[in-house]
C-alpha cells in the first residue's frame, strides 16, 4: 500500500511544464467540490496531498508559487464561477465582463494561495513540517485575502464543515480560521504516506523509475491516525457542546421574513416597481402562521435588501402604504436606499437599512460599511472609465462601520448587508454588544447557483463564532432563522416566494472564546504550529 503513494507522489513531483500547472488546477477545482453546496470533502484527501507532492518536485522559489497559484486559479474558478451570472443580470451593459471578470478575480485571489506555497518552499520543512507548513500558510493566506484591498474571505476553507452542525461547534474556540487551518492538516497528512528513503537532495525527474517504496512502517502512518484523531475530537468537543445547549426563545418578540423572490434583471424596472412593493405588502400581511406556531402574531416584520427599491426617507406615501400592513405596536426593518437631500451637494447615497413604526416614522438607520468592489462603487474612478454594476448613477457611500441598532420590542441587534456577514471578526460592535445578528441580502445576483448556499454558511459560522443567533432576510434563498450554536431553526430556499414565521433565540449568557478575543486566537494557533514545523525541520 505504501508503495502506491510512493509511485504517485514520484509521478507527481516528476511533472513539468503544462503538465504540472494542469495538474494544480485540476487538483485546486476538485478541492472547490468540498465546499457548499456539493459539501464532497473526501475530494480534500486527493487535492492536498497532490498539492504537497507537486511541491516537492518544485526546483525553485517561482516555481512554488506558480504551484499554488494556478491550484488557486483552478480552485477559485470552479468556486466563484456565480460572479458571471450576477454580470449576466444586464448581459447587454456587462456581458463582455464575464470573463474578465471570473478569470480575473480568480487570479487576483490565487496570488494569495501562490504566497502560501512559495513559503512552504521557502521554510525547507521536511516531512510532517511540511504539511504543517502548509496548513499554516494557506490559514494565512485566508486572513490576508479577508482583510487585503478591502478583503474577500469567501469560501474559506473551513467553510466546508458548515455540512455539519456539530463539526462548526469548533468556530466558537478558533473562530472558521481554526477549521482551516485544522482541515488544511487533515486533508495533506495522506502525502506523508508516501514518504520514502530518497536522499533529500536527489533530484526528481521524469526519466527516473520511480521508487518501489518504503516497507509498511507503522510509524509512518502515525501523522496520519493523529490527523484522523484530532477531527474525532473536534467532533466529540462539537457533540458535548450540542448535548448541553439549551436555548431559550426572546418571550414577546415574533418575526416575520419575507422572501419575494425576485429576479434580479427585474428588479429596478420602472414599470415593475410598484408590482414588487405591492408583493412585498401582500406577504406581509398574509396569514399570520405564528399564531399556530407560537401563540402570538408577528411583532416586527423584515424584508430584504433594497427591498423598498425608493428614498424611504423622502417618499412619506410609500412610508404610509407600509405602515398599513405593519404589526400594531411593531415595525418593519427593510432594506432600502438612502441618500442627501437633493439640494444638498455633493449628494451621497448609501445602500441601508430602515427601521418604520407602525405610524411609517422611522425609528433608526444603517449604512452599509464594507461595500462590493466595482458593485456598488468603481476603485480610482478617475482612471478606471466604469460604471458600478448596481442600479443608480453614483457610487454608493460608506458608513461608519458597525454598530448596535435599538428598536422598542426587540433586543438590540447588529445589521449586516448582503455580503458583510462573511468577514470573520467584524460583525458586530465590540463596544456597544448586541444580542443578535440581522442580514439582510439580495442573493438573486447569483441566479441558481452554488453562491448563495456558500454566502449562508458562510452567515451560519459568524453566529458560531460570537455566539449570537442570525436572522436573515434574502430577495431570494436563503432566508433563515439560525440560534447561536449555528443550526437552522427554520429556512425558506433558493427560488421560493414566501415568508418565516419564527420566535428570536436569545444569545448564550457569555462570550464566546473567539468572541472575546477574536484573531488573537488564531496568531497563538500559527505560534503552535510554527514551533512544530521548526521542531520538525531539524530533525529533518
Amino acid at each position: 500500500m505504501m508503495g502506491v503513494f510512493s509511485r504517485c507522489a514520484f509521478r507527481m513531483a516528476a511533472l513539468r511544464g503544462w503538465r504540472r500547472w494542469s495538474m494544480a488546477a485540476v487538483l485546486g477545482a476538485l478541492a472547490a467540490a468540498a465546499l457548499p453546496p456539493l459539501y464532497v470533502i473526501p475530494v480534500l484527501l486527493l487535492s492536498f496531498p497532490g498539492l504537497v507532492w507537486l511541491l516537492d518536485g518544485a526546483e525553485r522559489p517561482r516555481t512554488a508559487f506558480a504551484l499554488g497559484w494556478w491550484f488557486g486559479l483552478g480552485h477559485f474558478v470552479a468556486g466563484v464561477y456565480w460572479v458571471a451570472l450576477a454580470l449576466l443580470t444586464d448581459a447587454e451593459r456587462y456581458g463582455w465582463m464575464v470573463p474578465f471578470a471570473v478569470l480575473g478575480l480568480s487570479a487576483v485571489l490565487a496570488v494569495f494561495t501562490g504566497f502560501a506555497t512559495w513559503g512552504v518552499f521557502a521554510s525547507r520543512a521536511r516531512g510532517v513540517g511540511r504539511v504543517v507548513m502548509l496548513a499554516l500558510a494557506w490559514t494565512a493566506g485566508e486572513w490576508l485575502r479577508g482583510h487585503v484591498l478591502t478583503g474577500f474571505p469567501w469560501n474559506l476553507m473551513g467553510t466546508a464543515w458548515a455540512v455539519s452542525d456539530t463539526m462548526i461547534q469548533m468556530a466558537a474556540v478558533t473562530g472558521v480560521w481554526g477549521l482551516s487551518l485544522l482541515t488544511v492538516i487533515c486533508a495533506a497528512s495522506p502525502a506523508l504516506l508516501a514518504d520514502g528513503p530518497l536522499p533529500s537532495d536527489e533530484k526528481i525527474s521524469s526519466d527516473k523509475k520511480p521508487p518501489s517504496g518504503p516497507k509498511l512502517d507503522w510509524l509512518r502512518l502515525a501523522p496520519v491516525l493523529v490527523a484522523a484523531a484530532a477531527l474525532e475530537a473536534v467532533w466529540a468537543g462539537g457533540a458535548l457542546r450540542l448535548g448541553s445547549a439549551r436555548v431559550e426563545m426572546v418571550p414577546d418578540v415574533a418575526l416575520r421574513l419575507v422572501q419575494p423572490n425576485i429576479a434580479q434583471n427585474h428588479k429596478w424596472r420602472p414599470e415593475l416597481r410598484e408590482a414588487h412593493l405591492q408583493k412585498h405588502l401582500s406577504l406581509t400581511s398574509g396569514a399570520a402562521a405564528t399564531d399556530a406556531v407560537f401563540g402570538t402574531s408577528a411583532t416586527y416584520v423584515i424584508w430584504p435588501e433594497t427591498a423598498a427599491p425608493f428614498f424611504l426617507d423622502f417618499d412619506a406615501a410609500a412610508r404610509s402604504r407600509i405602515a398599513a400592513v405593519t404589526p400594531p405596536g411593531g415595525g418593519i426593518i427593510t432594506g432600502t436606499p438612502r441618500a442627501t437631500r437633493p439640494d444638498v451637494r455633493p449628494r451621497q447615497v448609501w445602500n441601508s437599512i430602515t427601521a418604520l413604526d407602525d405610524r411609517g416614522v422611522v425609528l433608526g438607520n444603517y449604512d452599509k460599511f464594507h461595500l462590493v468592489p466595482f458593485g456598488e462603487y468603481v476603485p480610482m474612478r478617475s482612471v478606471l472609465p466604469l460604471d458600478k454594476i448596481t442600479h443608480g448613477g453614483l457610487d454608493f457611500s460608506a458608513g461608519p462601520g458597525p454598530r448596535t441598532l435599538r428598536l422598542p420590542g426587540l433586543p438590540p441587534f447588529s445589521p449586516l448587508i448582503c455580503y458583510e456577514v462573511i468577514f470573520p471578526g467584524n460583525v458586530i460592535d465590540a463596544e456597544d454588544p448586541p444580542q443578535w445578528i440581522l442580514n439582510v441580502t439580495n442573493d438573486g445576483w447569483f441566479g441558481l447557483s452554488s453562491g448563495p448556499y456558500q454566502h449562508f454558511a458562510s452567515a451560519r459560522l459568524r453566529a458560531v463564532e460570537e455566539g449570537l443567533p442570525l436572522v436573515r432576510a434574502a430577495n431570494t434563498g436563503i432566508s433563515a432563522v439560525v440560534d447561536p450554536y449555528g443550526r437552522v431553526i427554520a429556512s425558506l430556499g433558493l427560488g421560493r416566494a414566501g415568508v418565516i414565521d419564527s420566535p428570536l433565540p436569545q444569545a448564550l449568557s457569555g462570550d464566546t472564546i473567539y468572541g472575546r478575543f477574536g484573531d488573537a486566537i488564531l496568531l497563538a494557533l500559527f505560534f503552535l504550529g510554527a514551533a512544530v514545523s521548526w521542531r520538525s525541520r531539524k530533525k529533518a
